[in-house]
Order: C-alpha cells, then structure tokens, then sequence
C-alpha cells in the first residue's frame, strides 16, 4: 500500500498555523526548531506557508539530544540557539526532544517578552491534519473556556479512572487554569489547542495516579499500567511490571527532589487526537487526564515556577471527575449539560 502523502491537507494545516493561529505579519522573523528525529514534510510545510505570508522564516536543525528540557542542555548549541530565539519574533517548535524548559527557552522567553512561542514537539503530517487541520477552533474555545471556569471555581477535585486511579487535591485560587486553545498570537508560550492545564496545591494530592496510556520520557506507549502512590504531592511508591521499575528508575537517576515530585495536572479534550505514544497528542486525548513530573514551567507557578533538571509526563485514559462532589466527566465523556452540547458539536457524544 503507497503511503499517505496529504500534501494539500497538509498544505492547508500549515495555512491555518501560520496565518490563524500565529498570525504573522509581513516582515516578522519566524524561528522553526527541529531536531533529527522531526518531521521534515511538517517543517518544510510551515516554512513554505510563512514564506508565503511574507514572514522571513528561519529553520533550525539541530541533533536529538539524549533527554528534554534542561537535560538536553550538553547537547545543544546553546548560545547561538539562544541568540536566534531572543531577536525572533515567532517560533514554532517541532523538536521531537523537547526545548521547553531547557536553558536556551528560559532565557528566550525571559530576554525577549514579545516572543510568540507554540510548542508542538514531535509534530507529524498525521497529527497536523487531525488536531490543527480539522479543529473547529470556535467551539473547542468555548467548551475549554467553560471547562477552565468550571475548574478555577472548584475548591476540592477528585479524579478515578477504570484502570486503578483515585487521587484528590484542592485548587489554589491564585494559581492559574490555563487552556491551550491552539492560538499564539500573543506573546509568551502557547500549545497545540485542547488542553486546560494547572498546578493545584502540591502539598494537597494525594492517593493513586494510573498512568494506562503513555509517559514521555522515557518510556512512550505503555505496555501495563503504573501506579504511582502519593502523599502529600511526591510519588512515594511505584508498583507495575518493568516499564514502571525504568520510570521508577529513571526519576532517580536525576538524583533530585523535585523529580518525584508532582508538577501540574490537565484535561484532555482535542477531538482529532489519538494514541499514538506522541505526547503532544496523547495528552490531548479526548476523555484523558494527564500529570506532569519534575519541573513546573513559569506559565502555571507565577512568576519563576519551579526548576528541576527534567520533566515527564503520563496519561491517564477514560476520567472521571467531580469538582466539589459533583461529577462533570464519566469515564472520559462529558455529562455536565453546558458543556456536553459543546461537545456533540464538536463530534463527541
């Protein structure tokens, strides 16, 4: 069978990125980050329709470093990569191994505060099309607005799941709930659209996270689910086969508090997104939950986050949840009546 070639789905993905959801402007420099493990159809793609727009766009390659965020410093060419983000006005990031929270990205959002950034690491044609290409933007808005409000309004949380999970936690109300609408027009970072992102009290979860679908780094698609036990906010034990004994032991390698420590939690909801064992897509899986581990980025913990030398995430298939005791979302399908509406606009029952 001849594989998928897409280009004009593809060429009208790339359209939608650059002109609805950057918006750049004739004259703006727009910075592409990959890596060697990147989709080059995916860059080639957004460079052609920035070109087209009349940006100057900029394509950066650089060799897959071996871990994320700050654990991929040694192996980046960090100065001049930070002195390219600092003057850009757009850039688009495709790395497969993630520059989000790494050195040149904090100095480049922190030196250069009109930077507009979207992370869209491991982004691939397939992915493109489904959750960019054929999103409707207005209505997936709507629902994750309406979602946040709901959250931030919410005092105490409790999430279960079918394979295993019951963990609750309180909200601090001075702590942003942040939906990835899959704009960057403005300045700061911004992510590909269907997800709504928090920290809550760290010091208030507690109970047992399952994580059923994949964990990036260093694992991808899960073979066995991983139980992970919490007090108080930090994994205190890990049971699973032995995919759980490597992330057991891949958070210890960093031999560093804040690596068994939770950072942030989010709901799933980009209706073209599946399974994959890409984490940009996993986590927005319709229905999913998912935690992040070690580093807590500045855009969830104002004003400077909380550093830690790499950070991980996990999925969580089929939610439930109940904000202060009332449930809104059954094994990952939405039941409160104002957003269910939204919902089966969107495709989803």
């Amino acid at each position: 069978m001849l594989p998928k070639l897409y280009e004009y789905e593809l060429g009208k993905a790339a359209d939608i990125l650059v002109n609805e959801l950057f918006k750049l402007k004739e004259d703006e420099t727009f910075v592409i980050t990959a890596d060697t493990e990147s989709d080059s159809r995916v860059v080639d793609a957004t460079a052609r329709a920035a070109f087209a727009a009349g940006a100057k766009p900029m394509v950066v390659w650089t060799p897959s470093p071996l871990g994320v965020g700050k654990a991929a410093d040694p192996m980046l060419p960090q100065k001049a990569l930070t002195a390219v983000l600092k003057e850009a006005d757009a850039w688009a990031e495709f790395n497969n191994q993630w520059l989000l929270y790494s050195t040149p990205y904090d100095i480049a959002v922190q030196e250069n505060p009109q930077l507009r950034h979207m992370c869209l690491v491991g982004m691939n044609v397939d992915m493109m099309i489904r959750c960019i290409g054929r999103v409707d933007y207005p209505t997936l808005k709507e629902l994750e607005e309406k979602l946040a409000e709901k959250t931030r309004k919410a005092k105490k949380v409790r999430m279960t799941t079918p394979a295993g999970e019951d963990v609750s936690f309180e909200n601090d109300s001075n702590h942003p709930v942040n939906c990835e609408l899959g704009y960057a027009d403005t300045p700061g970072s911004h992510m590909m659209s269907g997800q709504v992102a928090w920290t809550p009290k760290l010091e208030t979860i507690n109970g047992i996270i399952v994580f059923d679908g994949s964990v990036v780094p260093p694992l991808g698609l899960l073979k066995q689910p991983i139980h992970l036990h919490i007090e108080k906010g930090v994994i205190v034990k890990v049971e699973g086969g032995s995919q759980a004994a490597e992330y057991e032991a891949w958070m210890k390698s960093f031999n560093h508090p804040r690596m068994n420590a939770l950072a942030h939690v989010c709901y799933g909801f980009n209706p073209g997104a599946k399974l994959t064992g890409d984490i940009l897509e996993d986590e927005r899986v319709w229905g999913c939950t998912e935690w992040g581990i070690g580093n807590i980025g500045a855009i969830l913990l104002p004003p400077n986050g909380i550093p830690a030398p790499s950070h991980s995430d996990g999925i969580c298939l089929n939610t439930s949840v109940w904000l202060d005791g009332t449930l809104i979302i059954d094994k990952g399908q939405i039941i409160d009546p104002e957003l269910k509406s939204l919902a089966q606009k969107l495709g989803k029952s």
